[in-house]
This record gives structure tokens, sequence and C-alpha cells, in this order.
């Protein structure tokens, strides 16, 4: 199953990852604030629905997001 990991102390909240996401809506705000006083973005895919397509984290200016895929078969 691929995912995403996001340094959520490095994140700055620009929200940047949550508007290219394919799937819609797997990169969301959290609903607490990190070490700096932004409120980070969180991956949320109870389904496994992530294809590792890495636009989030091309789109990070920060490169907070690690992107792992899981091959195909």
């Amino acid at each position: 199953m691929s995912h995403i990991v996001i340094d959520e102390d490095r994140c700055k909240g620009c929200e940047l990852c949550t508007m290219v996401c394919p799937q819609g809506d797997l990169v969301q705000m959290a609903g607490h604030f990190n070490v700096k006083g932004y409120r980070p973005s969180v991956f949320v895919d109870p389904e496994g629905r992530c294809t590792g397509c890495t636009l989030c984290a091309m789109m990070c200016p920060d490169m907070v997001i690690s992107v792992y895929r899981t091959p195909r078969k």
C-alpha cells in the first residue's frame, strides 16, 4: 500500500499539497498546531487509496513529504 509521511514539525501549513492530490482528500489540514505554531498537513487514508503519485511531494516548497510506493504486480 503506497503512503506518504509528512514531517509535521517542519510543515508550514501552506496547503499546497492538499490541493494537488488526485484522490481528493487524502492530505488534510490537522486540527492541532506544530512546534512552529502552524497547522500542519496530515495524511488520512484509511481505505488505502494513495497511489504514490508524488504530486504532493513535488508541490511542497519545504520538501517535508516522503512518498513510499508499493510496487504494482
